[in-house]
Formats: structure tokens, sequence, C-alpha cells
């Protein structure tokens, strides 16, 4: 299988304005990638319209709306899947939906499972019931989104099929970035995949404070890049040989414990 290169966006996000936001990303990614063939994966934050908002009468977008609109555009500019969670309404529901789109305008959901309920998520909006693992350019990925990190049945690689990269997007605060760090880093060890993990930065307008540090984790938990708490475009080639060679030495995921998820 090819190498794969991925693209972290870190970045801070305007509040409720998700006109404003999609403006400044496309002015990072064009800043960052001169055209395409330069990167197969960008992946935005957690809700990358609006910030972390439970204002989502007022705020979410239809399915098929603008950001659906956009996310194609940018994909079929840089030929890579542009990836980011939003907040959707569908049939009188809203969901907190991370969006996968292709470069040739087709599409896959995953619906955030694990809602934060100290700040009330879980009773905005709708919990996703399925997980989501992505064929891309040979590698094999999951995407989950923010408080799904602290859940590591949720993120457990199988031992037949296994997926290459899990990834995260987020808006997680700086008052448990330390949290952040060690748990992204627990999963790219206790799964033997790469990690990547992107969050925000700057306040939003709840006054709640984002400190970035955004990353990448090779299979041993070992950190590939990392991003203080400036705005940034994190671009990394990985490579296949590291994940067979630590699957080979280490072959913990085929003496991992049965269990079957129930809702």
């Amino acid at each position: 299988m090819p190498d794969f290169t991925v693209s972290l966006v870190q970045t801070d996000l305007h509040w409720h304005d998700s006109g404003a936001n999609r403006a400044a990303l496309a002015e990072q990614l064009a800043a960052a990638l001169a055209g395409p063939g330069l990167t197969d994966l960008i992946v935005l934050p957690e809700m990358f319209t609006t910030g972390f908002s439970m204002e989502a009468v007022a705020q979410a977008e239809p399915s098929e709306g603008p950001t659906l609109a956009w996310l194609r555009e940018q994909a079929a500019r840089y030929d890579a899947v542009v990836t980011g969670s939003v907040m959707l309404t569908e049939a009188g529901r809203y969901y907190n939906r991370l969006l996968w789109v292709r470069p040739d305008g087709s599409y896959s959901a995953y619906d955030k499972r694990h809602l934060f309920r100290m700040a009330g998520e879980h009773e905005v909006y709708t919990a996703g019931a399925e997980r989501l693992v992505e064929e891309w350019r040979g590698w094999r990925i999951q995407p989950l989104v923010c408080y799904d990190l602290r859940f590591p049945v949720w993120s457990r690689n199988p031992p037949i099929e296994p997926y290459d990269l899990l990834l995260y997007v987020a808006n997680w605060p700086h008052a448990r970035i330390n949290a952040w760090k060690v748990l992204l880093q627990a999963r790219a060890i206790e799964n033997l995949a790469y990690v990547a993990g992107v969050n925000r930065i700057g306040t939003d307008g709840l006054g709640v404070e984002y400190s970035g540090h955004s990353m990448l984790l090779d299979p041993r938990g070992e950190y590939l890049a990392q991003a203080g708490s400036m705005p940034t475009i994190l671009t990394r080639r990985l490579m296949r040989h590291p994940l067979y060679e630590v699957r080979e030495q280490l072959s913990a995921l085929s003496d991992a414990d049965a269990f079957e998820l129930v809702k």
C-alpha cells in the first residue's frame, strides 16, 4: 500500500458565523496547499462552521446545505478527502455530524456517539449508533468526534481488517488539555494505529478557551508532529512500513477481549 499524507487544520473559529469560517478556512488551505496532489486527507475541527454550540435551532444547516457544497468544492480543488463535523438538522432532529467528503462529491457521515452532557449536548443532539470506517487510497480510517476520545471501547481496533488511522476532530478546552494529550497517546498504543487529533484554538462565544495542541502519533504512541497554540496546518506523510513492523512485533490486537456493543 502507498504512503498516505494527512493535513491537520488547527484554527480559531468565528462564533456562529458559518460564512466567515468557510471563507477563513478556504484562505488557510489555499496558503498551505498550493493545489491538488499535496495531501490525501484534510481534517478540520469539530463544529468548524460555528464553534461548539448548543444553539442548534438557530444555527443548524440542512444536511444538503452550504457547508456540504463548500466541502465538495475543497475536496475537488485539492483532490483529497475533506472531513470535519458540523451541526446539521434532518427529519426534525439535530446532529453533531462528521462529513467525509471525497473529490468526486460523494460523501459518508458519522454522527457523534458520545454527547458531552456537561454542556447539555445530549439534550440538543441525537447520538449516533454506527461507527464509520472508510477506505481511502489504500488506507482504512476511522473518524470520531471529541468526547468519543474518552471511550476506548468505541474506538477499539478489530484484529480482522483493522483500521490504519484513527482520527478525532475536537473542540477540546484548554482546562482539560492534558487529558487530550494522554488519551490520544493511549488510543495509538492500544490500537496499534496512527492517531491524529485536530483541536481548535481561541476563545468561543461562551468564554471557553481552546489551546490547540493538534497532533499526529505513530502506532507506538510516539509523536510525529505537534502543534502549539497558533493557527497552523500540519501536513505529514504516514508510512506503511512502521505500521506493519509494530503489528508484527507486538500482535496485541489478536489477544484483545471479544465483546459486542449494544445500543
